[in-house]
């Protein structure tokens, strides 16, 4: 199972009801942050998302609404007394970042290892995490999650080849024991989950690439109007119809808005707007919770 929890929908700046950009995916008892705007620590406290227990951070971007809340994070886990590292992961230009944000900080009983983000997937605990390119103002990538499923196990080929019955539960989760691999008792491997985070981002090749089939969009919609179409264009953002158009074309499970105007107060007519292209589309708010599970018919 894989736990979604939007921490933060807002762009630009904070309202009293919608913190800055921030999104948690829990697996295992892990959590993955991704973006880290104003009030995220005071979002991950109300929405019950435990900060000790986070393994990295992923930032977008580094516009002030998706890090400013980064420093004070960093302290608070300090004050929690946390020895792990934290890894924080950028596109590129996150060496001049982390400077400053060290600076801000102070020295910490843990080591946060910063890492640019290149084209290629790195795991993180049971998630394959791949970056991709999004088309904004500045250096910009969205993530897509993947959490992977092992094939069907299969004691009748197991028996065959012998394998005690002590050895089956290490072999169904993947380890390879006792010069027994996996593979010699799994089928090929099932549909595992997707989460795919993207903002602030136009909607672009690379991100419709990314998002499809995936269990959950969670994508820019900073423009509930779409006489706002050129605004959105010369900012680098997407309006709610063309992000529910986005969704429908990638062929997603679900979709959630995210990242509104700090000037859209009521989320319904653009939700309205993306729904008119894919009808399942949500508008996110803070705190809004989904569990992903493997498919039953796949058990």
């Amino acid at each position: 199972m894989l736990t979604v929890t939007l921490l933060g929908t807002g762009g630009t700046q904070p309202l009293p009801e919608r913190a800055l950009a921030a999104l948690a995916v829990t697996v295992q008892g892990r959590t993955l942050l991704l973006d880290c705007g104003e009030g995220t620590q005071t979002a991950l406290r109300r929405w019950g998302v435990s900060a000790y227990r986070l393994s990295h951070v992923l930032l977008t971007h580094y516009h002030g609404d998706h890090i400013l809340g980064l420093p004070g994070l960093l302290q608070t886990l300090s004050s929690l007394g946390r020895t792990e590292p934290l890894t924080v992961v950028g596109p590129v230009g996150l060496e001049a970042v982390a400077a400053p944000i060290a600076a801000l900080v102070g020295p910490l009983p843990f080591a946060v290892q910063w890492r640019e983000a290149g084209a290629e997937p790195f795991g993180a605990g049971p998630l394959a995490v791949t970056p991709f390119p999004l088309e904004h103002r500045v250096p910009c990538c969205g993530y897509a999650l993947h959490l992977p499923r092992a094939g069907r196990f299969d004691p009748a080929r197991a028996k065959a080849a012998g394998i005690p019955v002590a050895l089956w539960r290490r072999l169904q989760a993947g380890e390879t024991v006792d010069g027994f691999a996996p593979e010699t008792v799994l089928g090929p491997p099932r549909r595992g989950l997707t989460v795919v985070y993207a903002t602030d981002t136009r909607p672009c090749p690379s991100l419709l690439a990314a998002a499809q089939g995936a269990d959950l969009l969670c994508m820019d919609a900073t423009y509930a109007d779409d006489a706002d179409g050129d605004k959105a264009k010369l900012y680098g953002h997407a309006t709610c119809r063309e992000t529910g158009t986005l969704a429908a074309q990638a062929g997603v499970r679900r979709l959630w808005l995210t990242h509104y105007s700090a000037a859209v107060t009521d989320l319904g007519p653009g939700l309205a707007a993306a729904q008119s292209a894919y009808p399942a589309a949500v508008a996110g708010t803070d705190g809004l919770r989904l569990e992903l599970e493997f498919d039953k018919e796949e058990r």
